[in-house]
């Protein structure tokens, strides 16, 4: 420990990297280390959420991403629904927890030989590359001269099973990362520095022997039975949409308040699958999704305002104190939260009662000023009738950022430094008036021992008096 301020809070340690709470730890395990999406939470969160809770329950994933919430729940038994804005991650997740048939990965097998064979000369001439701007920090010439040869190929192909096509399409996906230039050494995607590559040295019948092999494992990955399933549908969360049931658990990740664009991430993938044609259509997307700051998005939130105050003592000195410095910064956090309040008050009605919500969330430094997401959504929680919420933090990536837990984690994008740990239990006492919509007294006391080595998680829930989860928080909406 280096230092303890009064009352427990800001303390710092040094605390050893969790890689296995990160998309590091699903690398190797199958499915799940289809595709990347920066930051990403492992496959053990989830884990650790489903263990908490008692009986079969029904999942919601509002912000589903690449789906790792709906196939942890497909493995183990249980229906999960999954939302996104995103239309790329919509079609990958669908792809990610679907149950195969034999004749689909043996199509899958089949297509692969055909799609990687030695090409003609002068085949991959004039063959389409995406209109990514400065697409060569991507990837080297003999690379962007296979993959235009193989999505030629894969986009003139009839197959009479799209589940097949699927899994090619997500082979392609993998070695269009695989091939290129980027980095993934920070919480955001970046690129390295240009130096010489041995993928200059190989040639295109090298890369196609490659793809065969990246589909096959794909293929082999895809087998198995699901003892449970999920469904996927395309929404903004900002306004969840209704279903024919209602849900017990919550377990997603919003993007985190740190300006880092989800679509400026997938831009590879949705431009070569055709989900983007031209750069403004990125920026599109990004303002219709939280937090959305990428091309177009930018020029809109400095002319944003705002449609009812964010419920968070003293959230608009904090506001103020960002825009004093930038008032598109201080107009970007404010809509971040109040898009977060249009998402919260949409889900509670989804909730079962005694139902457990738990969000990974990420808190940023803006100039002089952390905005600490995990505070300002267990208010908005509370606003909305949640009566319990706790909150625990813990680092993830050392140097770079930390989630902690609400039952909501939060991840600090500050740089170059070794962040610590801090954990606080702040629990709501049930009460009549709380019933009512009004808020009893609120005590804080440290987590128990037992929670002193959880380094992620995140809840911001329970509905109707049901019991805290994992070490990330819970907060109860009277029933």
């Amino acid at each position: 420990m280096v230092c303890s301020a009064p009352g427990g809070f800001g303390l710092k340690m040094a605390v050893r990297q969790r890689s296995d709470l990160t998309f590091k730890h699903n690398v190797n395990l199958g499915r799940h280390g289809w595709i990347r999406l920066t930051p990403a939470y492992s496959v053990r969160v989830v884990e650790d959420v489903l263990a908490s809770s008692r009986g079969r329950v029904r999942v919601l994933d509002p912000f589903s991403g690449t789906g790792t919430t709906g196939l942890v729940c497909a493995e183990r038994g249980l229906r999960c629904d999954l939302l996104d804005i995103n239309p790329l991650l919509v079609w990958f997740a669908e792809a990610k927890v679907r149950e195969y048939s034999d004749a689909s990965l043996q199509g899958a097998r089949q297509l692969v030989e055909e799609l990687a064979r030695s090409p003609v000369p002068g085949e991959a001439d004039g063959c389409w590359v995406p209109p990514i701007r400065n697409i060569e920090r991507w990837s080297v010439p003999v690379v962007l001269e296979a993959l235009s040869l193989l999505w030629a190929r894969i986009a003139s192909t009839s197959a009479d099973d799209e589940h097949a096509l699927d899994l090619v399409k997500i082979a392609f996906c993998r070695q269009v990362i695989a091939w290129s230039n980027a980095s993934f050494g920070h919480q955001s995607m970046s690129f390295r520095k240009p130096q010489a590559s041995f993928l200059d040295l190989l040639d295109v019948d090298y890369l196609l022997d490659e793809f065969r092999s990246a589909t096959l494992a794909v293929v082999e990955s895809a087998r198995g039975r699901l003892a449970g399933s999920a469904t996927v549908r395309q929404a903004d969360s900002r306004c969840v949409p209704e279903f024919d049931h209602l849900h017990d658990l919550v377990v997603t990740s919003p993007p985190y308040p740190n300006r880092m664009s989800y679509v400026r991430e997938l831009r590879p993938y949705m431009y070569w699958l055709g989900y983007l044609e031209e750069a403004r259509d990125a920026g599109e997307l990004d303002w219709q999704s939280v937090g959305g700051t990428w091309g177009v998005a930018t020029s809109r939130v400095a002319k944003w305002e705002a449609s009812e105050p964010v419920p968070h003592p003293d959230f608009d000195e904090l506001v103020e104190r960002i825009a004093d410095r930038s008032e598109a910064l201080g107009r970007y956090v404010h809509k971040y939260f109040h898009d977060m309040a249009l998402h919260v008050r949409s889900l509670v009605p989804r909730l079962a009662p005694r139902a457990s919500v738990h969000y990974v969330v990420g808190n940023s430094k803006f100039y002089d000023w952390v905005v600490e997401a995990q505070d300002i959504l267990a208010s908005i929680f509370r606003a909305e009738g949640l009566v319990r919420v706790d909150r625990e933090r813990r680092q993830v990536f050392r140097g770079v950022h930390r989630e902690r837990s609400v039952r909501c984690r939060e991840a600090n994008s500050r740089k170059g430094r070794r962040f610590g740990q801090e954990q606080t239990h702040c629990r709501g006492r049930p009460r009549a008036d709380q019933a009512a919509g009004r808020r009893g007294p609120v005590e804080r006391r440290p987590l128990p021992a037992s929670h002193g080595d959880r380094q992620t998680g995140g809840s911001i829930g329970n509905r109707g008096g049901g019991r805290a989860g994992h070490a990330g928080g819970s907060a109860d909406r009277a029933g």
